[in-house]
């Protein structure tokens, strides 16, 4: 069975960094990713544009050269391939972590694939795996979908997005754009207020000319096969004809799976996993969080921009302790 002083879990760029990190430290690491490279961006719509700029995207020191401030998906993807076979990171792709456990001084991290020994272990598996589900009768059907790739599937069609935040507005549009007809479905009074500032006037003004349809303060009752069931503000229940449901209502770390590694989660607070803040160690001794998954349901907390730090905190504090054990040991002999 391999043994390494690092196995990381997310080959994300949060995952990526902490893998250059333990890189540079001389650190024998393994990283390993349920999906493809980036998956969670990978995942993202197809002609997303970032709201950072692609200085802050940068891991490794490493500039992110593109032709606009604002890359695209496209653009991350190849930055993070490059990045990747540029420092020959050690990852295994479409490989899913199971459970992890210390029965003795080392972790033994049990895959879909195999097992594996660790002296550390870092998760950095982000938030984009789970979406926040309405739990309301008919969300199950096909006709239901929490992610979106594209517009095309929509053309033509009849489409309830329901949310107010980025991905429901750059979805809403698009399918608009493409010649879909779209109603939107909003829980609150406005649209969002971290929507894109360039978008935000385009979506405003779009539901004020009555091009895009939409109902705030409103909820979805019920999805049926080629109807919605809503109530709007003033109480009344309201039947839709609709073909596609797009539930762009979030998404939030797997709990579930840290619960698993013994990590605790505080309900009560936002769903946050216990980890020391300076040391990013959790209370499992010697596994260690990184990246959007520290902030439990506060998604919006942590960015690839603002969570860099977490590789170089982590990595440089294994690098020390592995140190003074490797020189203890020595001193014995």
């Amino acid at each position: 069975m391999k043994t390494v002083d690092i196995l990381i879990v997310g080959a994300g760029p949060i995952g990526l960094t902490c893998g250059i990190e333990a890189k540079k430290a001389g650190l024998d690491y393994l990283i390993i990713e349920k999906g493809a490279l980036v998956n969670s961006l990978f995942n993202y719509p197809i002609f997303m544009t970032f709201f950072s700029t692609a200085d802050r995207l940068e891991i490794g020191g490493l500039p992110f050269m593109c032709l606009t401030p604002k890359p695209g998906r496209q653009e991350a993807l190849e930055y993070y391939r490059q990045v990747t076979q540029y420092f020959d990171l050690n990852v295994q792709l479409y490989e899913k972590v199971d459970q992890i456990t210390k029965p003795d001084e080392l972790f033994l991290v049990q895959t879909d694939k195999g097992s594996y020994q660790a002296k550390k272990v870092v998760i950095a598996t982000g938030f984009y795996d789970v979406p926040i589900y309405m739990d309301i009768p008919g969300e199950d059907l096909p006709k239901v979908h929490h992610y979106y790739k594209e517009a095309h599937p929509y053309v033509m069609e009849k489409t309830l997005v329901v949310g107010a935040n980025n991905s429901a507005v750059d979805a809403a549009l698009e399918i608009w754009r493409k010649g879909g007809d779209v109603t939107m479905l909003i829980r609150g009074t406005e649209i969002g207020k971290r929507v894109k500032y360039w978008v935000k006037p385009d979506i405003e003004n779009r539901i004020a000319e009555g091009s895009i349809k939409a109902y705030f303060e409103s909820e979805l009752l019920e999805i049926k096969e080629k109807e919605v069931i809503i109530k709007n503000k003033e109480g009344a229940i309201i039947t839709l004809p609709n073909d596609y449901v797009l539930a762009m209502t979030g998404f939030r770390p797997d709990f579930d799976m840290l619960g698993r590694f013994g990590i605790q989660i505080d309900r009560e607070n936002a769903c946050l996993p216990d980890h020391n803040a300076d040391s990013m160690e959790t209370n499992v001794p010697g596994l260690y969080l990184a990246g959007v998954v520290c902030g439990g349901l506060n998604t919006h907390k942590w960015f690839i921009e603002n969570s860099r730090i977490h590789a170089e905190k982590i990595v440089g504090q294994i690098a020390t302790e592995l140190k003074d054990d490797s020189n203890l040991e020595q001193s014995k002999t």
